[in-house]
């Protein structure tokens, strides 16, 4: 099947005859027919599978015909993160690039200026965080009485973030007839509820059992014993082993990612960060650093774990194996996309293990462990001055005895009186000279006084100095 069978305009199929791409995937081929007949979609398909064109490619030919309104959007896509958002805007500049469709993106941490100017130009297509949608609707920025198509995309991660009372308050304020798209990964019974609320006779499409990874990636559980210094080590081994082109990190804290990048650094390799408490340029910028190979590791949290697609990734790493077990699929799921093969590693320390069962549980299937790598004797060796540089240097290492004092030398002790001489009693001591009389307190501290009054009093470029003696003589007369 190619996308010519799937009914969609010439202007859309040449666009993305210019991508390259030639054949849909199975989601974008059992999608893309009933949104073009403007029928309610529930969506589930495995991270990587191109859930997002499935639902940009029918959503530009619906609005290519029709008319915008200042602030008043015609279709609405909310997505749970900046950088998600900002990828499916890419998108559609990519694929609408023949057709005159305006977009709005609404994300948190840029300036809101722009997004209310373009919004009172009136936007066909509205990309939005559920965040920055409501705060600029309380505003009263934004009207949604106008939009008639509504996609909710990584709806279980919404979920995950506490987007959902926000959907479901967003949902409220859209018009009863319109067409609503849900797409995710997994389906929780909280989304099931969700689209069972507001998804009139949905179609469900389900091209891979729900939480399942990819079959074109190799699984491994490393299992590694201490703290996290023992973590880096063996992580450093790994990286140094495999034929590692570019490969993303993930941690389970903001502090670890910061940490870990920095100790990446220090020996050597070109990596980077992306982590929450960082503002929407600056992560922009990593991705792009990663993208254009500027460097070839990312460390990164969860939030680049949903949909980011980054082409080219061989390895993922789970320096910390994920608290939500349905976060690994998303993990691992940026390597081995669109048909490539892919490697994914997981450390797991002792306090690992309980979340790597749950995600075995929830996959059904076992991870491969890896007992000991090759080398792992030389590496443990070399790895202890590793160590060593990343501890906090202190002055004695905890549990240690404090050393013990140095004895004096025998001439000094020798030198020493038998006995101290004892101090004089009170009554036979020297008296002590007589102080002057102190002056009173008000003559004592008149003349600062009056210098302070002198110096904070306003200058008004008079004379504030002493008289002279031909003024005083002018006065008396």
């Amino acid at each position: 099947m190619s996308f010519a069978d799937l009914g969609l305009s010439d202007e859309l199929l040449r666009a993305v005859g210019d991508t390259g791409y030639t054949e849909p995937t199975p989601i974008q081929a059992s999608a893309i027919p009933p949104v073009l007949m403007m029928r309610d979609i529930i969506g589930i398909a495995q991270t990587g599978t191109g859930k997002t064109a499935s639902f940009v490619l029918p959503m530009i030919d619906i609005l290519a015909h029709g008319r915008s309104r200042a602030r008043m959007p015609r279709s609405l896509i909310l997505e749970p993160t900046r950088e998600l958002a900002a990828q499916v805007a890419e998108n559609f500049t990519i694929y609408g690039k023949y057709h005159k469709l305006s977009m709005a993106l609404l994300i948190g941490g840029v300036q809101m200026g722009d997004q209310v100017k373009a919004l009172e130009k009136g936007v066909d297509v509205l990309i939005a965080t559920p965040g920055r949608l409501m705060d600029l609707f309380g505003r009263g920025k934004i009207l949604l009485t106008g939009c008639s198509m509504l996609v909710i995309d990584e709806a279980d991660r919404m979920l995950d973030m506490g987007f959902i009372p926000d959907i479901e308050e967003i949902c409220t304020k859209l018009p009863a007839t319109r067409q609503t798209l849900l797409f995710s990964a997994t389906m929780p019974p909280p989304i099931k509820k969700l689209a069972d609320r507001f998804l009139s006779n949905p179609k469900t499409i389900e091209v891979a059992r729900p939480a399942s990874t990819n079959v074109n990636i190799t699984q491994w559980v490393v299992p590694v014993k201490g703290t996290s210094l023992e973590k880096r080590r063996v992580l450093r081994q790994l990286l140094e082993r495999d034929d590692v082109r570019n490969a993303i990190i993930f941690c389970n804290r903001k502090t670890t990612v910061r940490e870990l990048n920095k100790s990446l650094q220090q020996h050597g390799l070109a990596s980077g960060e992306i982590h929450g408490d960082m503002d929407q340029p600056a992560r922009l910028a990593e991705l792009d650093k990663f993208k254009k190979g500027e460097v070839n590791i990312l460390v990164a949290s969860d939030v680049a774990a949903r949909g980011l697609d980054i082409k080219g990734v061989s390895h993922v790493f789970n320096f910390d194996a994920p608290w939500h077990p349905d976060d690994y699929v998303h993990r691992i799921g940026r390597t081995g996309r669109a048909g490539a093969t892919g490697v994914a590693y997981t450390l797991a320390a002792p306090d690992d293990l309980e979340n790597i069962e749950n995600i075995e549980k929830l996959t059904g299937q076992k991870i491969a462990r890896i007992d000991a790598l090759p080398g792992a004797e030389a590496g443990a060796e070399a790895g202890a001055d590793a160590v060593a540089e990343e501890r906090p240097r202190r002055g004695r290492e905890r549990g240690a005895r404090r050393p013990a004092r140095a004895e004096p030398p025998a001439e000094a002790v020798a030198a020493e009186p038998a006995e101290r001489p004892r101090r004089a009693p009170r009554d036979e001591r020297p008296a002590r000279a007589e102080r002057p009389a102190a002056e009173p307190r008000q003559e004592r501290y008149a003349d600062r006084r009056r210098d302070r009054d002198r110096d904070e009093a306003p200058d008004d470029g008079g004379w504030n100095g002493p008289v002279p003696d031909f003024l005083r003589v002018a006065l008396t007369v």
